[in-house]
């Protein structure tokens, strides 16, 4: 009866951990905006029963402050209603609350500088943000009190929530939760991406988000390998000899799932996630925790790698960038609000096995937390000699990393105060493996992917879609309406900040009802599509910062999910080609953009793939671009996954030189080593001339 017990409480523990990895493996932001979305117009002809209105869970809850005497001062409205929705529709909906709808102040908190709303003439990113300050933690009582500030204000919404149900007779379907995304995707410089090997021979590299900062991915290569990420091994495959051969293959941990590897200079980085199970002290009170490990190869002799080192650090990974020969990793972390407050390694992330000291640990001033951003830093050629590691709270979105400067966004979807969806952002500022908190705002409106942010000239720029609600005296009611839902518009904003991340100037109220699809900042002018049934491409002139000016507006039908330089006076997107109705989507396009003359873009050429619904263009380094050798590929989805290779003419627009069909859907990736390009799909790599593209060779690892 004991053994069977544990049992079942172990079950419960794996689905609590299999629920928060779904929640951290979304793939996109705009995903949890179709979602709420969904959500609404589902419910929009439901009535909700007396008891799930507002106004009475509001009593219910403020009933149980009162027998708690402690002092909140929050509205709940969004809750209510994503609640309702959940219980209605029967399927999750995923929203977050944050800081100012969460106004209440744990001890120890009143030592943190406390977030602000400042005024403005127009409800603009300026209006929202908060105190630019990130503040470190005291100590880790402090923390503890945030974290569990978090569990309480989670602890009255469910006891409302059940307490509704049961007076109505129904059951949760779904749950309120804070969404998070994953690693999102952006595009490449449009710089030539080649290096040369040892050897001398030219070879290309991943298609990276910041020219001068390297990305790992599931595929690289150091000019005369190729190190492939399939299932739990990596596999290392010589291209040296006239044939490829597979020369060694590497395990990590078990129970670890390998996400990326970085190859430079004879070293192999292989980063991982692993879950870790502990029974607890009397078998019944057991946990899992998830660590993002970093095992360092010497590979000089590809045929016997040797291990270097390894570095592990607290949460799922998130991405990792290398610059000047420093690696630094992010992860998600949770902490178990349910620990006891001396279970630190519960609450508090490690590095290396080590608490992170309170005093690198940043806590925005939410005043409530138990998600953080964990930042750590290696160099290359001494890896077990831990640089510097740092935590910020807060939900890890999208993440963009200048050559400078780290920048953390957290997408808010619920504000009590704000009628418009917003976006937080916290910069770390990193050189030579050492990281510090520059700072932090809010600006309205939430990101496409990380093209939508962009650093220059120690201004950050953004381009955000904003979904406003109707103003009215009291939306926690009005919320439930299906009059409020039908008067939700979008539009676009873009912003750009200064050092401080104060707002110096702004464009607002673009393409109404439109949402952004892709941007690509280019020095002083920009680029972004919006999307609804026609596809505006707008360039903006940047040069004064202080004064953005929109220089010009092409409108044509479909979109463009991904833009990249393409050579002077040219600019490649690749999306989908769309009927004028904007309901019917006739195959994958490629455009030729001329912005020559950014206030007047023209689309010079297209090429329409028909019978393909989507390319995997989502996540920038699937893409392999060289402009100097004149070629781009990627993958598109119809009925079977295909590869293409196009190159480009002035004059006679797109010219296919490779088109391959795979045998299965999945990740691919392309480059060039020499004269020869490799195809990695799955286990099967296949090698082609670049002159002509000829297959030469294959192997199956």
């Amino acid at each position: 009866m004991e053994e069977k017990k544990r049992e079942e409480y172990i079950e419960e523990k794996k689905a609590e951990q299999n629920l928060q990895q779904n929640i951290q493996e979304e793939k996109t932001e705009d995903q949890d905006e179709k979602t709420e979305k969904m959500l609404r117009e589902q419910a929009e002809d439901i009535v909700v029963p007396d008891s799930l209105l507002p106004e009475e869970i509001e009593k219910r809850l403020m009933e149980q402050e009162k027998r708690k005497k402690k002092k909140l001062r929050r509205r709940i409205a969004s809750v209510a209603a994503a609640a309702c929705l959940c219980l209605a529709v029967g399927i999750p909906g995923y929203m977050l609350i944050t800081e100012q709808d969460r106004e209440r102040s744990p001890a120890g908190a009143e030592e943190t500088s406390s977030e602000t709303t400042a005024a403005s003439s127009s409800e603009t990113a300026s209006a929202a943000s908060q105190d630019s300050l990130l503040a470190t933690a005291e100590d880790y009582d402090e923390i503890y009190e945030y974290v569990q500030a978090e569990k309480e204000y989670w602890d009255d919404v469910s006891y409302g929530m059940e307490e509704s149900a049961s007076d109505s007779g129904s059951n949760a379907g779904g749950s309120s939760a804070s969404s998070m995304s994953a690693y999102d995707s952006a595009a490449a410089t449009g710089t030539k991406s080649a290096s040369e090997s040892a050897s001398g021979e030219e070879y290309s590299d991943t298609n990276v988000r910041e020219e001068g900062v390297g990305e790992g991915d599931i595929v690289k290569t150091d000019g005369k390998n190729i190190y492939i990420v399939s299932g739990e091994r990596i596999h290392i495959v010589g291209t040296g000899n006239a044939q490829m051969e597979q020369l060694a293959q590497i395990e990590v941990e078990e129970g670890g799932e390998p996400s990326e590897v970085y190859a430079q200079d004879g070293i192999l980085v292989v980063v991982y996630t692993k879950t870790e199970y502990n029974d607890g002290e009397n078998g019944y009170d057991g946990f899992y925790r998830q660590y993002t490990c970093a095992d360092i190869y010497d590979v000089s002799s590809p045929e016997n790698p040797e291990k270097a080192g390894e570095v592990s650090q607290s949460g799922y990974f998130n991405t990792m960038r290398i610059r000047d020969g420093y690696v630094y990793i992010l992860s998600g972390f949770y902490a178990d609000s349910a620990a006891a407050r001396d279970d630190q390694a519960a609450y508090i992330p490690e590095v290396q096995g080590k608490l992170i000291a309170a005093d690198s640990i940043y806590m925005p001033q939410n005043r409530m937390g138990n998600s953080y951003t964990v930042i750590s830093s290696f160099a290359l050629d001494d890896p077990e000699e831990r640089t510097d590691s740092k935590a910020v709270f807060g939900n890890t979105g999208i993440c963009y990393v200048s050559t400078e400067n780290i920048y953390i966004t957290e997408s808010v979807y619920e504000e009590s105060d704000s009628s418009v969806n917003q976006t937080s952002v916290r910069k770390v500022a990193y050189g030579d493996g050492k990281l510090e908190g520059a700072g932090q705002t809010k600006v309205d409106g939430i990101l496409n992917d990380s093209f939508s942010i962009d650093e220059y000239k120690g201004n950050l720029r953004l381009v955000t879609t904003v979904t406003r609600r109707s103003a009215q005296p009291d939306r926690d009611i009005e919320l439930f309406s299906s009059e409020q839902t039908e008067e939700q518009t979008e539009s676009n904003s873009l912003y750009v900040l200064d050092e401080n991340l104060k707002v110096i100037g702004e464009i607002r109220d673009l393409a109404e009802d439109e949402s952004v699809y892709s941007a690509r900042f280019m020095g002083d002018t920009g680029y972004f599509v919006t999307f609804r049934q026609i596809d505006p491409l707008f360039s903006v002139d940047l040069s004064d910062p202080e004064n953005p000016k929109i220089l010009g507006e092409l409108k044509i039908p479909g979109f463009s999910d991904y833009l990249h330089p393409y050579g002077e006076g040219l600019l490649l997107g690749i999306g989908m080609d769309v009927d004028e109705s904007g309901t019917t989507t006739e195959g994958a396009k490629l455009s030729m953009f001329d912005i020559s003359d950014p206030s007047d873009v023209k689309e010079k050429h297209k090429y329409v793939i028909e019978g393909m619904y989507s390319t995997d263009v989502y996540d920038y380094r699937s893409v392999f671009a060289d402009v100097e050798k004149n070629l781009f590929g990627f993958s598109a989805y119809g009925d079977s996954q295909k590869y293409y290779i196009f190159s480009y003419d002035k004059n006679d627009g797109f010219q296919p030189e490779l088109e391959r069909t795979l045998g299965t859907y999945g990740n691919t990736r392309g480059l060039y080593i020499g004269e020869l390009f490799y195809l990695v799909s799955g286990n099967t790599v296949e090698a082609y001339t670049l002159d002509g593209f000829e297959k030469v060779d294959d192997i199956v690892l």
